[in-house]
């Protein structure tokens, strides 16, 4: 039984949430226990300020520990500043009010940091996968969680380019795990495609997700939310299975637009939120199936700055193709991670490769500061954002184009 409510028209508070959390703290029988929330960084819309005070209140005089580890997956770790504003409190406030919390950022490239929990077999793979992929993957994951009785993860819930939705164990995989995993399963993800998996609840990369998390074997619950704007329009408190499932139903109705016709078009505007390309590309994503063929997607982005924080390097060297650039060479690229490849396919969308030409669907363009050289490098157009008015997109979507002013969480889909 999931705890919690949705709506799609009013919306949740914290008198409420603090009475479905204290519900699942006498279910879940939590006294004495050591806990560990698992949060996201900045790069995910939700309330986890209102989430924290209302842990906080209900937990941290009856658990032996009260512990927070975000869920970087691969991105960098956040700085005490960082933490602080996503939680919702002062430097003051962390080390006299809320003392006993600790807070740890996921160390994904650390080995010493990391422990395998058990192995996905090439058979269970390739029966998952429906024979896409045929391989045996280790499942790591950060090694603290052992130091705990009971994980919790506290998250928001959107359609998702490699999983479906995200949330439920995908904060865990690939939110606190190691490299080999996260890579097999965003590869998987690519080779099905974003258009293919997008804003789909049972997909075989989240029963990869799911495997993975069989392993833990402490007690694993969670605390999926689904967001509208910025409020909260839903809460579900149960296991990761059962909550992720009940969000994305909601988060299904919420957070899916559709649209009559395909768009020449589209300006898909970049919150801040998002630090470089790696994440923003989520504008893209969220965005290709309402692109007609040939039409161009821009990623309107003026504070971006770098392609990727974490991995720059390797994506200047190989560039954002399409998925079969890499399927039909995949010898050339064998030293490439896998989840580096998966990003680039996902970033430049479906297409072909045929006799060493590759033909995307779409143009897929960069308005950010990254300058025209390295896009030409990197395979994808180049705007000057300084030309860019987005006044000058609104309200022209019966022209065929489209303004999307805060894109990466709403999927946009064509209604048939």
């Amino acid at each position: 039984m999931v705890i919690g409510s949705g709506s799609t028209t009013e919306f949740i508070y914290e008198e409420q949430v603090y009475g479905y959390c204290l519900e699942a703290f006498d279910k879940y029988n939590l006294a004495n226990k050591r806990v560990l929330a698992v949060i996201p960084d900045h790069s995910r819309t939700a309330p986890i300020d209102m989430m924290f005070r209302v842990v906080y209140k209900i937990f941290a005089d009856r658990v032996k520990a009260l512990d927070f580890l975000i869920a970087l997956g691969t991105h960098p770790p956040m700085t005490d500043e960082a933490i602080n504003q996503r939680v919702g409190i002062t430097q003051n406030e962390r080390v006299t009010r809320y003392s006993k919390a600790n807070f740890f950022n996921h160390q994904w490239k650390d080995g010493n940091q990391l422990k395998v929990i058990g192995t996905i077999s090439e058979d269970e793979v390739s029966e998952i996968s429906s024979d896409l992929m045929k391989q045996k993957v280790d499942v790591t994951i950060n090694k603290m969680v052992f130091d705990y009785d009971t994980l919790i993860i506290i998250g928001p819930t959107f359609p998702h380019e490699v999983v479906g939705f995200s949330g439920g164990n995908k904060y865990f995989f690939p939110g606190i795990a190691g490299q080999e995993i996260i890579d097999m399963f965003h590869w998987l993800g690519a080779l099905i495609t974003n258009q293919e998996i997008i804003g789909k609840k049972e997909t075989p990369v989240r029963e990869v997700v799911n495997k993975a998390a069989s392993f833990l074997p402490m007690q694993r619950l969670c605390c999926s939310l689904v967001v509208k704007g910025n409020d909260l329009s839903g809460i579900y408190i149960g296991t990761p299975e059962q909550a992720f499932s009940a969000a994305a139903d909601l988060s299904d109705k919420i957070h899916i637009t559709y649209k009559p016709e395909p768009f020449k078009s589209v300006l898909s505007c970049a919150p801040t939120m998002y630090d470089d390309i790696w994440t923003g590309g989520k504008c893209m994503y969220k965005l290709e199936p309402v692109v007609a063929d040939g039409g161009e997607l821009i990623i309107y982005a003026p504070h971006i700055t770098k392609i990727s924080v974490s991995h720059g390097e390797i994506i200047e060297k190989i560039g954002y193709h399409v998925r079969d650039y890499f399927v039909k060479q995949m010898d050339k690229f064998k030293d490439i991670p896998a989840g580096v490849m998966a990003h680039s396919t996902h970033v430049k969308g479906i297409g072909s490769y045929e006799n060493e030409k590759e033909k995307p669907r779409i143009k897929v363009t960069l308005s950010t500061q990254i300058p025209r050289e390295v896009c030409d490098r990197i395979n994808l157009g180049y705007y000057d954002p300084q030309k860019i008015n987005t006044n000058e997109w609104k309200n022209r979507e019966d022209e065929g184009i489209l303004l999307v002013e805060k894109a990466g969480e709403i999927l946009y889909r064509l209604d048939d």
